[in-house]
């Protein structure tokens, strides 16, 4: 009895019928999943913020003591506090001219700034752009901010080179952190009304 031979594997023609198809799927898939890159990068700079926000609040509250988040231009000694800085620090005392100095363990030595935490702006977020009400906000050992400020504190992330924002009919999703008189923090979406449980 002869066994009929089966051939196994792809025709010239179906590889080329596949990979046709695959570049029609890249084509029309590319301009989303570049909007979703530009939307995380919106999305990874407000959170690194908000974060830097909480830790601050948190720590002024666990030493009793009043301690600073600030958004400035650069980590370097010719820092300088910036409501559109990427970067920020949270340190015990302000950090305006001393920015690269390292997070001290011993926070209770008299040599300013006394860092606690820093970030560069870079870090998965480098095409952010930040515009904040104002560059330093201070927590009292309560977890309040001090001054009392007249309203709330905006700090608002966008992405310009991705395009507008959702909240102008654009793609990108732009995010707002949100800082209460009394120091609660949180994130929210501008393109949302304010009942909404994500709008501002």
């Amino acid at each position: 009895m002869l066994k009929a031979h089966v051939q196994r594997g792809f025709t010239l023609i179906e590889l080329m019928v596949g990979v046709a198809v695959f570049a029609c799927l890249m084509a029309i898939g590319a301009p989303s999943f570049s909007t979703w890159m530009q939307n995380s990068q919106i999305r990874t700079a407000a959170e690194a913020i908000q974060n830097g926000i909480h830790l601050a609040r948190a720590e002024a509250v666990r030493r009793n003591t009043s301690v600073r988040f600030q958004l400035i231009d650069t980590l370097t000694n010719a820092c300088a506090l910036s409501t559109s800085g990427s970067n920020w620090v949270v340190s015990l005392d302000p950090a305006a001219g001393a920015c690269d100095a390292a997070p001290s363990a011993d926070l209770a030595a008299p040599t300013a700034p006394r860092v606690i935490q820093s970030r560069a702006a870079g870090a998965g977020a480098s095409r952010a752009v930040i515009a904040a009400d104002q560059s330093s906000i201070v927590f009292n050992g309560l977890g309040r901010v001090t001054p009392v400020p007249g309203g709330n504190i905006n700090v608002n992330v966008t992405n310009p080179t991705g395009g507008a924002c959702a909240a102008a009919s654009g793609p990108m999703r732009c995010m707002r952190v949100v800082v209460s008189a009394a120091g609660q923090v949180r994130l929210c979406d501008p393109r949302f009304a304010s009942s909404d449980a994500q709008g501002c």
